[in-house]
């Protein structure tokens, strides 16, 4: 069994989102994204689908040229290659979900 929290041991980055692995288990990786009001994570897009959660806050998520707005508790999922992009609209926590065969490297790069 393995625990981790979201919500406790919150850290900050000054310029960029703050990324962590929170769970490795046995098909995925549960990683926390941690965002200042107004940081961005660029266009990017996943080698594998990807689920994202806003567990705090509200978060604009471009996709296929729209904006999405993601308020606190909503879930999207995407297939892989799909170019997406995600902006604070006031302090964030967002849940990440990747394939066991993704990186963590490969995030913390955007």
């Amino acid at each position: 069994m393995k625990i981790g929290s979201f919500l406790k041991d919150i850290k900050f980055n000054e310029n960029k989102p703050a990324v962590s692995l929170l769970l490795d288990t046995d098909f995925s990786k549960e990683i926390r994204v941690v965002f200042k009001k107004g940081q961005i994570m660029e266009d990017h897009q996943a080698p594998f689908a990807i689920i994202v959660q806003v567990t705090k806050g509200i978060i604009d998520f471009g996709v296929d040229g729209e904006i999405k707005q993601l308020n606190e508790g909503d879930i999207i999922s995407l297939k892989p290659q799909i170019v997406h992009n995600l902006t604070a609209i006031e302090e964030s926590i967002v849940r990440l979900s990747l394939s066991k065969s993704d990186t963590l490297k490969r995030v913390k790069n955007v």
